[in-house]
């Protein structure tokens, strides 16, 4: 069997590539604990600590997440959703930021501590700055922060503000509630907003609109994913 040389993103890691990669996919992909992944692991022979597959998260996911978001860089629509939900931590209010695109795919997530129009500027900087580009269309629910930003930052764009236009951010939300409540709950603001800012690229690689695209070419788009995530965690194809 060939033996491809180490690639030097594992130097000083004594597992193999495919391990470390396929232990950060289980923790971003689905909603799984660490001790979870850590049995999963178990059951294929591989004895690492929970604490372990956090450090491979938070060190490699990082690094995947980066590539796929220099990826998938002006590629995504100009038609923006935005949207906030609560989140307690610790018994504090926290509001997690979001805007997706007509797709479904996550633009953008900031973890805030107020819901005002200074919280709502400082999401559509970071929206401007990472995409590069205005949007054409800015879809909103009844929040009026984000009517007065839009006059300052984006004055030509279209806004519509309805809640029942929203459904497509709001519903962005439902794969972050299914952790917590795995995990427990996050530990800090930025704990939550570290797991966000990786999990959010990882599951845009993965996304594909059902409704929008004929069912026989979904195994093709997944398998097409499975090869870009083996591209950008620099596994080798058999």
């Amino acid at each position: 069997m060939t033996r491809f040389p180490r690639d030097p993103l594992y130097r000083r890691h004594r597992f193999p590539a495919e391990v470390i990669a396929h232990a950060v996919w289980l923790c971003f992909r689905f909603p799984l604990s660490l001790r979870m992944v850590e049995d999963m692991l178990a059951a294929r022979g591989v004895i690492v600590s929970h604490q372990t597959v956090r450090l491979w998260a938070e060190k490699f996911g990082r690094h995947f997440a980066n590539h796929i978001r220099t990826r998938s860089a002006g590629r995504l629509s100009d038609k923006w959703h935005l949207d906030e939900v609560v989140i307690k931590i610790a018994g504090q209010k926290q509001w997690l930021w979001r805007a997706v695109d007509q797709n479904g795919f996550v633009l953008e997530v900031l973890v805030q501590s107020r819901r005002n129009t200074k919280a709502a500027k400082r999401l559509m900087r970071k929206l401007l700055k990472g995409q590069g580009r205005p949007q054409r269309v800015m879809i909103t629910d009844k929040l009026r922060s984000y009517g007065a930003v839009k006059r300052q930052v984006m004055p030509g764009v279209e806004h519509r503000s309805h809640k029942g236009l929203n459904n497509r951010a709001e519903n962005s939300h439902q794969p972050i509630r299914r952790p917590e409540r795995i995990m427990k709950r996050f530990k800090s603001a930025s704990h939550l907003q570290r797991f966000v800012s990786i999990h959010d690229p990882i599951a845009n690689l993965f996304h594909i609109p059902r409704n929008e695209i004929p069912s026989v070419h979904h195994r093709e788009l997944r398998a097409a994913a499975m090869k870009a995530w083996c591209q950008i965690a620099c596994l080798h194809e058999a």
